[in-house]
């Protein structure tokens, strides 16, 4: 049985890297980071509107296991959209923004990152009425 000296210990100088632990991300951490970015990339909601949500497929780049840095994260981000808007120009940016943003804070790679439009916000018609009316 191991003491609790003996797992956390400094790692020897000259230790192999498989000897020295693994740090491993979770899903959810990532697909966390994903949605701030879009975020960021599309500005705030509108009042009716949900914030974009992700979801992340890790898979385990050559020689390392799945969630690892170093590896490939698949993600698939759930916006919201206003409309007029160019929606191809707004998908790119949040795809630019998210791959970046998870590459440089998780240290993975990001070959493919889908958009899906899953609503269009129209403008408010002037004069209507808002709500329900009798």
């Amino acid at each position: 049985m191991s003491t609790a000296a003996e797992v956390f210990r400094t790692p020897r100088a000259g230790e192999p890297p498989g000897e020295r632990g693994a740090t491993r991300i979770a899903d959810r951490v990532v697909a966390k980071i994903a949605s701030q970015a879009a975020r960021e990339a599309l500005g705030a909601p509108t009042p009716d509107g949900r914030p974009p949500h992700a979801t992340v497929a890790m898979l385990p780049a050559a020689g390392r296991a799945a969630g690892t840095p170093g590896g490939v994260a698949r993600v698939l981000v759930h916006v919201e959209l206003d409309y007029p808007c160019d929606i191809g120009a707004r998908c790119r940016e949040v795809r630019r923004q998210v791959a970046e943003r998870v590459g440089t804070l998780v240290g993975m790679k990001v070959p493919e990152v889908a958009v899906r439009v899953e609503r269009l916000h129209l403008p408010p018609a002037h004069g209507a009425a808002q709500g329900r009316t009798r």
